[in-house]
């Protein structure tokens, strides 16, 4: 398709041109941008999706394969010693808090490091609080405290100290701390993405990096998430590896790692000779080739049935697929073309859900000698024993139990398959990690699976590596149809769609702007789908819930499009701000008390902590940290939005209206940039 010419706000076309031109030519010694890529076939399908790209960069792709290098702000304050694991050209809090650092250091001779990891987030209002005990200093705790307020001075970073009991809360510099943070936003999400693409040959268009880190540069992960079962449609029951998976994949890239996101197909095993049977039977041509999933289902439901009074049918199957691990071309040619069938349906799924894959595999691509080697391979080492003719792992000296490897036909077990899979993957990726999103319900495997691959002595699997990862998760309870009935994803997001898409209605004015109400109504409902799965922690169960999901009230998908929809309502309604000059050139001291309330210096400083969200997501693998950011900003938005107002502001307040017109353009960048790392599409309208 043909693609939008550009990807910046109107509200910063004009500025930008002198904004590139001016950091470029004064950081020349400092910058060393690499070119931008974006990964083929990545490029939007629909109306919506052109949208967001026209006026949103998808801040995560291009950093995931081309991190940034070096960045120097237009906005500089004094020179701070160096911290390890610290980048003020990624997330310049980090600055403040070395500021911090240093006064500890200086006050109490602390090392330096030691120092900073003792600067946390403050509660309550604090920027930044320090726990006085932790360092383990001589002294009674307020002659300590007396100390550090006894060193300092106000300076370019720090505005006050004050001492808490055990506790030293310091306030940041807020015009300094305003000015730091966004100017950093918005360079990093339209200046440096415009200057790395025009000095590209590529035609993609810049992608913003505000939130992006380097942590994973040079090394490869491999996320292997979904995994549905071929000739089934998509079933709920594999929405939350899904969401999880992708979220997984764009954090990861984010953190400037090789991310390969790969779908491990269930395409083996006993049912496909149940449907392979059944087929014989029950197949329709015609059905087939008007819908091959839901034809496919009907048959694996009828033999099923058959099964439950005719003990042969599973014989049988067990027989069908026995030909099918033999290679037996006439036992395998129905199978491909349901496999080829199946996957072209989920593509399609998967579009809708905002998820992309690099690779479609399964359990039928991993090769009959791969799994005989590790099966020889265990034998060696005495795991092996054999039990009624099949043969079983006994891991209980490590409290694992035991596993079947190999049925007693000769057959393969899922077991073997992963095994084998493993081995195979590394030997072709090379990946430093690999990571498993499965249900909690599968632990005992993916321990015993583990395991094995420790014991067979691949130093890849070794625990010390940390490269084998388990992601659980727990169950979504009562996830059907409004009328009570289990159903399939489809049935699910259209549902959900047409409630929002009545609710859109019952606004005549706004739902007439919507250039495509039915698409934007699916938006919001598959927003509300995945919110709800991702605001609570990923191992607890949950009871889907129709009225929260849909919601517009309280902490739900539908309040962040609605909290992000208002803010890029801002530019249409205040063109006579636009276009807004360059960070430098805009008066955000009065940004500050007591131009402008509290708000707006609450509102800087969390779009300052927004690059720390997305490091604590990488070590816990939570997506809630994420989700709890969005909704803490969406609700900082919505208590200024009556504060802080824009439109109402004279012709002889204009500098302070466009100041705070910046603050809102940059709460958007921020917390599109959030939607996007959970997989959803901001809205632009609805």
């Amino acid at each position: 398709m043909r693609l939008p010419r550009t990807l910046i706000p109107y509200r910063y076309k004009l500025a930008l041109v002198s904004s590139v031109h001016r950091l470029f030519q004064a950081s020349k010694q400092f910058l060393s941008f690499p070119k931008a890529r974006i990964p083929a076939g990545r490029f939007p399908q629909s109306k919506i999706q052109y949208q967001n790209r026209l006026f949103h960069a998808t801040r995560y792709k291009m950093a995931a394969t081309e991190p940034l290098t070096t960045y120097q702000s237009s906005f500089s304050l004094p020179s701070l010693l160096k911290v390890p694991e610290t980048d003020p050209s990624a997330c310049v809090l980090d600055s403040f808090r070395i500021a911090i650092a240093q006064l500890l250091s200086d006050a109490l001779g602390l090392d330096l490091e030691k120092a900073y990891n003792g600067v946390d987030y403050g509660k309550k209002g604090e920027d930044f609080t320090v726990a006085l005990p932790r360092f383990r200093l001589p002294g009674k705790v307020n002659e300590v405290a007396q100390k550090v307020i006894d060193k300092f001075s106000p300076n370019e970073y720090i505005e006050s100290v004050v001492a808490d009991k055990a506790f030293l809360h310091f306030r940041l510099n807020t015009p300094n701390m305003i000015r730091a943070v966004l100017t950093q936003v918005h360079e990093l999400t339209h200046v440096v993405p415009a200057q790395q693409a025009a000095s590209s040959s590529s035609s993609a268009e810049p992608e913003g990096i505000y939130g992006t880190n380097k942590l994973g540069a040079g090394k490869k992960v491999i996320v292997e998430y979904s995994s549905p079962n071929i000739a089934k449609s998509f079933h709920v029951g594999h929405l939350r590896s899904t969401i999880i998976g992708a979220f997984l994949a764009n954090l990861y890239k984010a953190s400037g790692w090789e991310v390969i996101s790969m779908n491990y197909l269930g395409d083996w095993g006993t049912q496909f000779g149940l449907i392979a049977s059944g087929y014989e039977k029950y197949g329709n041509q015609e059905k087939l080739e008007a819908d091959a999933i839901k034809h496919l289902f009907e048959i694996y439901v009828q033999v099923n049935k058959d099964a439950e009074t005719d003990p042969t049918v599973k014989e049988t199957a067990a027989a069908w697929f026995k030909r099918m691990e033999d290679g037996d071309e006439a036992a395998l040619a129905n199978w491909r073309v349901w496999r080829d069938l199946s996957i072209k349906k989920y593509v399609q799924e998967y579009e809708r859900l905002n998820v992309q894959f690099d690779v479609y595999t399964g359990e039928s691509e991993v090769s009959k000698s791969s799994m005989d080697d590790a099966l020889e391979r265990l034998e060696k080492i005495d795991l092996v024993e054999e039990s009624n003719g099949a043969k079983l792992l006994n891991l209980e000296q490590w409290k694992l139990g035991k596993a079947v490897v190999r049925k007693k036909d000769g057959t393969s077990i899922y077991l073997t398959r992963d095994i084998g899979g493993a081995v195979e993957r590394y030997e072709k990726y090379k990946f430093d990690k690999m990571i498993y999103v499965v249900a909690s319900q599968q632990d005992l495997h993916l321990a015993q699976f583990f395991k094995v691959l420790e014991l067979m002595g691949y130093e890849w699997a070794q625990p010390k590596n940390a490269s084998l990862v388990h992601v659980n998760y727990g169950l979504v309870q009562g996830m059907s149809t409004r009328k009570g009935t289990v159903v399939f994803l489809n049935q699910i997001i259209e549902e959900a769609a047409n409630v929002m898409h009545e609710q859109m209605k019952t606004n005549e004015e706004k739902y007439n702007a919507v250039e495509n109400p039915v698409e934007t109504a699916r938006e919001i409902g598959i927003t509300g789908v995945k919110i709800q799965d991702m605001a609570a922690k990923r191992i607890n169960n949950y009871t889907f819930n129709w009225d929260r999901m849909l919601s517009f009230e309280g902490d739900t998908g539908p309040y962040l499009q609605y909290a992000h929809v208002r803010l890029a309502s801002l530019d249409r309604k205040n063109p006579h701000l636009l276009p807004l000059p360059a960070p430098s050139a805009l008066a955000l001291d009065l940004l500050a008390a007591p131009h402008t309330s509290q708000q707006a210096r609450d509102i800087a400083f969390l779009l300052g902590t927004y690059p720390d969200v997305v490091k604590t997501a990488l070590k816990t693998h939570e997506p809630s940290g994420v989700v709890t950011f969005a909704f803490r900003l969406a609700h900082a938005i919505s208590s200024a939005w009556d504060a802080v107002v824009v439109k109402s502001l004279g012709e002889d307040e204009r500098e302070k209206a466009q100041a705070r017109l910046f603050l809102y353009g940059c709460a958007r960048d921020v917390l599109g940039s959030a939607l996007r790392l959970l997989t959803i599409r901001p809205l632009e309208r609805m």
